[in-house]
């Protein structure tokens, strides 16, 4: 079907729905009345948007007609001028009313960021992301909630995982899963050579209780002394959990507080995304083993962005964007690129829709 004929079919749904609710005998079943109402309440925008966008095609045959006649032609080509961007906007905007909503954009995210190939360098990267990406909550006023934090003897950070709630964060982070790759002279070089690291990072929508069901009898569950580099968040009781569920061998750990209970709450919010991303792969096999496709392999020639210090440089290889302001980057200032993504995936989701 196509996607004229699709709008006139909602056109005339909504002429249908509003016909029955203006009968006088519509309300004796108050349900139907109110699922009537609740499908009106979603159509009246794309039948508001389609009509708007009707119009404005109707003045744009007009100056066509208009420019015919020598007299008026000058000003109906002006017209028609200013009328054809208006027009295509509207039609964009009537086709993203289309696009199916997807409910896990409004989701919170658990974020995960490893070092990948590079040794200490790659560790020091992969720490430096995670404060990048904190910085961006912080702005955005987004909670984030570090559940597990694997550091080594210089600071850098082997394994971070952490939750990020606040309003859309899944919309807005799902594009940065995917190998990270940096380019730079690290501090322990003397001859000053450029060296390339890479970091990993995996952005999953936050399951619900309701997403995954787990059996309490296939987890195991080990308690242990939190402890960290340099000996920072140690403490003397066996605070930190470690649960493993049994039939996928998927293993979360969380040391962040001190209260066993509140480690074990945090440790099961994050396996039970883990869990819920595994089912969704079983059930979609385009998002099959999704965490390995997001992050590849985290070897240097696998990249979604390149951080490119010596020459100040962010550049995004999907939608081949570069910006020369690498300090603001690295301090969370990613909404220009981050908006970039979202368009070019909102672009390419509507021309598939006009494929159909």
């Amino acid at each position: 079907m196509d996607i004229e004929r699709r709008l006139l079919d909602i056109v005339s749904r909504l002429d249908e729905i509003n016909a029955e609710l203006s009968q006088n005998n519509v309300y004796d079943d108050p349900d139907r009345a109110a699922r009537l109402q609740i499908e009106a309440t979603g159509l009246l925008p794309i039948v508001n948007a389609y009509n708007a966008h009707r119009q404005l095609a109707r003045q744009a045959d007009e100056c066509r007609l208009m420019s015919q006649d020598p007299d008026m032609a000058g000003m109906a080509d002006e017209e028609l001028k200013e009328l054809l961007p208006k027009i295509t906007e509207s039609w964009n905007g009537v086709l993203r009313m289309l696009l199916p909503e997807d409910d896990a954009a409004r989701r919170n995210v658990v974020l995960e960021v490893r070092a990948g190939a590079g040794g200490d360098e790659a560790g020091l990267f992969a720490k430096q992301l995670l404060r990048m990406y904190t910085r961006y909550a912080e702005r955005n006023r987004w909670q984030v909630e570090l559940t597990d934090l694997s550091e080594s003897g210089i600071g850098s950070v082997r394994e971070a995982v952490a939750i990020i709630r606040g309003a859309g964060v899944y919309g807005r982070l799902r594009f940065e899963s995917g190998t990270h790759r940096v380019q730079r002279v690290p501090v322990t070089e003397s001859s000053g050579r450029i060296h390339t690291s890479t970091a990993t990072v995996a952005v999953l929508p936050e399951a619900e209780e309701a997403d995954a069901v787990i059996n309490p009898n296939d987890l195991k569950i080990d308690t242990f002394r939190a402890s960290g580099a340099g000996g920072q968040h140690i403490n003397r009781t066996d605070s930190a959990i470690r649960i493993t569920h049994l039939p996928t061998g998927l293993v979360v750990t969380c040391q962040d507080e001190r209260s066993q209970g509140k480690n074990r709450e945090k440790a099961m919010r994050v396996l039970r995304t883990r869990l819920y991303d595994l089912q969704q792969g079983a059930l979609d096999r385009e998002r099959a083993n999704l965490r390995l496709s997001q992050v590849g392999t985290g070897d240097r020639s696998e990249r979604i962005r390149t951080y490119n210090f010596p020459q100040g440089r962010v550049t995004d290889h999907r939608i081949d964007l570069t910006k020369y302001n690498i300090d603001e980057f690295m301090e969370g200032d990613l909404d220009e690129i981050l908006s970039a993504l979202v368009q070019a995936d909102e672009a390419e989701r509507i021309a598939s829709l006009t494929k159909e």
